[in-house]
């Protein structure tokens, strides 16, 4: 097994998700995942905690192009141009390896409560990171808040059309996370 090989971070999700899509979460060790991803258990927790953070691998850095796209809107733009701002810089962190694994990540979500509940955790989390950064503009809290979570469920629903389709299509995610985005404006529009 490579110790230092590069690109071991991924190889370690990828061999998760599909030991959980084969087997189960459950019944998944962290050494079957070392294993099948070429690596030793001591390279796995140099990179995760425990196999749980595999799934939110890139939660941290979601968050953080999420915040930077937000503060770097123009000062004219709205809580909502400032989300869409934020969704468009955070969705170049998703790729073809996002896509591709997507089908079986959403499988193993759904067949484990522990993922499930990490999964909730997750878009409570950049929600709150899109909040404190619109706060941060100067934008009120209610408002802020709202416009988080519609953020994020624009980014769920986006980054769900996004990976149902076309895995081998050259389309970026960003144009669905912006077109969730558009809808849900539009039918918060429609509520009153």
């Amino acid at each position: 097994m490579g110790r230092w090989e590069p690109g071991a971070r991924e190889r370690l999700v990828v061999a998760a998700v599909d030991l959980f899509t084969e087997q189960g979460y459950d019944a998944t060790t962290v050494a079957q995942i070392a294993e099948r991803a070429g690596v030793t258990k001591s390279t796995f927790f140099r990179h995760f905690p425990d196999k749980r953070e595999l799934l939110v691998a890139g939660q941290e850095t979601l968050s953080r192009l999420l915040t930077e796209g937000i503060a770097e809107a123009p000062a004219e733009a709205g809580p909502l141009e400032a989300v869409a701002a934020g969704l468009e810089r955070a969705s170049t962190a998703m790729g073809p390896v996002s896509r591709r694994l997507a089908p079986r990540l959403k499988a193993a979500v759904a067949a484990s409560a522990e993922l499930q509940e990490r999964d909730a955790l997750k878009s409570v989390s950049l929600a709150a990171a899109m909040t404190t950064a619109l706060i941060a503009r100067g934008v009120p809290d209610p408002t802020a808040a709202l416009a988080g979570e519609l953020g994020v469920l624009a980014f769920k629903r986006g980054y769900a059309q996004w990976s149902e389709g076309d895995r081998d299509a050259k389309d970026e995610l960003a144009g669905y996370v912006l077109a969730a985005l558009d809808e849900l404006r539009a039918a918060s529009a429609s509520l009153s």
